[in-house]
């Protein structure tokens, strides 16, 4: 309430007030009440009981009724059917987005509100990617109460529709837009001045918020860990500029990246987290841990996570350097000139009869593309390269061994038509298509471990499984390369 409400005192009888006094006397002795210099006031009014005694009320009505023009300071719940807005705002700080829900007065009320920290990445966004990116990120928050309802977004970005509207749009902005075509929205703009509630969000972005249960518990377990309340100690003291404490959370600096500091009894459970994208060696998984975590011996204990890790004991083959000379397969000076290809199955079926992988490799860059297939059969062979010529335009000349799919004439017209050299490789000598052979040996055992409680939903992991076998890691930064 912004003013105070002060009301004087309402006129009795020389009785009544005796009464009156009588009774503040005996509460103020009791301890019932004291005495106040507050700015808000209500008057006492004496009323009579059934038996003739004296009862001291407040009347509260005036304020009751400045209460009720003042219902609604919290968000209200969500009901389905009413109008709904999103208003959102960025800055370099954070990304700030308020939903806001209709009421039966016709007036709008707050029901979610969104503060998020930028990333290093995202804060050397330009402007308006910053605003289309708080846009996307509300959504993505809010998608369980807009998805299927038709809403309005607010924003004090003249440029946010005219940049979608755009013929040509950058890979980053046509990602976006493809994301919106799921929701039925319309945008307006809203002066910035008018759109201050959703700046101060933006400008105070939330530093850590813990909807992950794995950090939750991180978060708690730091509390009792000694060496952690150590650092701490050393902070406090000054002896040390490596850590910083946020929010009484420890943070180790690094390359100007905060680190979650992570507890010794929980150590175990980030190092399985990290390792089951993949169940990857332990210099991959030590590169998924470092990206958030910190905690000192780090590598050492991921090779004794992975030591005892069952599915990695059950499915790796040992491998060792096998004798002779080794035969590199001369390359283009350019990527994307050469492609190894071929054809990994079968698999288990799936209910969407994908029963083998057709791999696609460019032999500069090692690059890998993956795609679930229902047959081995030259059409098949041919869609996908036509999914990668859409993308990336015919390669100079593919290498691939004699299965039918390659040795059929549909495949050799195809070759042709697009100007492409098809290479085969020597029957029984498959070292002669090694980049394919290579890469299958490392991914039959990870697919099967990520499908090792379903296999016939293996297919649900390739684009996971490509993703982070392309993730190598370089040790610079994005912007650096």
């Amino acid at each position: 309430m912004r003013n105070p409400l002060l009301r004087g005192h309402v006129g009795y009888l020389c009785l009544k007030k005796r009464e009156v006094e009588k009774q503040i006397d005996e509460w103020l002795e009791q301890g019932i009440i004291r005495e106040s210099c507050s700015d808000f006031s209500s008057p006492v009014v004496v009323c009579k009981k059934k038996d003739g005694t004296m009862r001291l009320c407040i009347d509260y009505r005036k304020l009751n009724k400045k209460i009720v023009e003042d219902r609604y300071p919290l968000p209200i719940i969500e009901e389905e059917g009413a109008k709904l807005k999103l208003h959102t705002d960025a800055c370099k700080l954070g990304l700030g987005a308020v939903l806001l829900q209709q009421s039966e007065d016709g007036r709008f009320y707050p029901i979610h509100y969104m503060s998020k920290k930028t990333s290093i990445q995202e804060e050397k966004l330009c402007s308006y990617e910053l605003e289309v990116l708080a846009v996307i990120e509300a959504l993505k928050k809010f998608r369980n109460y807009l998805l299927g309802r038709k809403f309005r977004i607010q924003t004090d970005c003249a440029a946010f529709a005219k940049t979608l509207d755009k013929k040509e749009l950058t890979p980053k902005m046509a990602r976006w837009s493809i994301f919106l075509t799921d929701f039925d929205y319309e945008v307006v703009h809203r002066p910035a001045k008018q759109m201050q509630h959703v700046d101060a969000l933006s400008r105070h972005p939330v530093m850590l918020v813990t909807s992950d249960e794995l950090t939750y518990k991180i978060v708690n377990a730091q509390e009792s860990d000694e060496y952690i309340r150590t650092i701490k100690k050393l902070l406090q003291e000054g002896k040390t500029s490596e850590f910083i404490v946020s929010n009484k959370i420890l943070y180790k600096i690094s390359e100007d990246q905060e680190l979650l500091v992570v507890p010794e009894m929980m150590q175990v459970d980030v190092i399985k987290k990290a390792h089951s994208f993949g169940h990857f060696a332990a210099t991959k998984t030590e590169e998924l841990v470092k990206r958030d975590y910190y905690f000192p011996n780090m590598r050492r204990c991921i090779e004794n996570v992975i030591k005892n890790c069952v599915e990695c004991i059950l499915v790796n083959k040992k491998r060792g350097k096998g004798e002779g000379f080794l035969n590199p397969i001369p390359k283009e000076d350019l990527p994307l000139s050469t492609y190894h290809v071929d054809f990994i199955g079968p698999l288990p079926t799936t209910n969407k009869n994908y029963n083998h992988i057709f791999t696609v490799i460019d032999a500069f860059t090692k690059f890998t593309w993956l795609y679930p297939t229902k047959s081995t059969t030259a059409q098949e062979a041919i869609e996908r390269l036509k999914l990668q010529q859409k993308t990336f335009g015919n390669p100079s000349r593919v290498i691939s061994d004699k299965g039918g799919a390659f040795r059929s004439k549909e495949f050799e017209d195809y070759c042709a038509d697009e100007q492409i050299s098809n290479v085969q490789i020597t029957t029984g000598v498959p070292r002669g298509n090694g980049q394919v052979e290579r890469i299958h040996g490392v991914l039959i055992p990870v697919l099967t471990k990520m499908s090792i409680e379903d296999p016939t939903k293996w297919f649900k992991h390739v684009d996971s499984l490509q993703r982070t076998e392309q993730c190598a890691f370089t040790q610079y930064k994005v912007f650096t390369i």
